[in-house]
């Protein structure tokens, strides 16, 4: 009987530690896949801090890491990302709601 509730004892434990432990982040990989690129605030009107890069990946804008707003010329030039979609080609993992950026090459500027 004691073996019983022993086992009964560690087995609720190690349920308990698993539980707490965070599940793994899983991610997608997005490999030269053309999408619209822009300011997430301005162009796909996405709640930030400040004007910052975006993808849309199969409908659904992610803000950028790894590349900047920027990066590409002036945001807020006449062609800039705050005031024109664009398309890229672009390789990288979407991670926590956010694309992880390995390459990222512009294909149009809107004129």
């Amino acid at each position: 009987m004691k073996k019983l509730i022993f086992a009964l004892i560690l087995g609720v434990f190690s349920v308990a530690a698993n539980a707490q432990t965070s599940p793994q982040k899983t991610a997608k990989v997005i490999t030269k896949q053309v999408v619209d690129i822009a300011c997430g605030e301005c162009q796909f009107k996405m709640k930030g801090k400040d004007c910052e890069l975006a993808v849309k990946i199969d409908g659904k804008p992610y803000f950028v890491d790894g590349k900047g707003i920027d990066d590409f010329g002036d945001a807020h030039g006449e062609h800039g990302f705050c005031n024109a979609v664009n398309k890229a080609e672009v390789t990288g993992e979407i991670v926590s709601n956010r694309f992880k950026a390995k390459e990222i090459k512009l294909l149009t500027i809107k004129k």
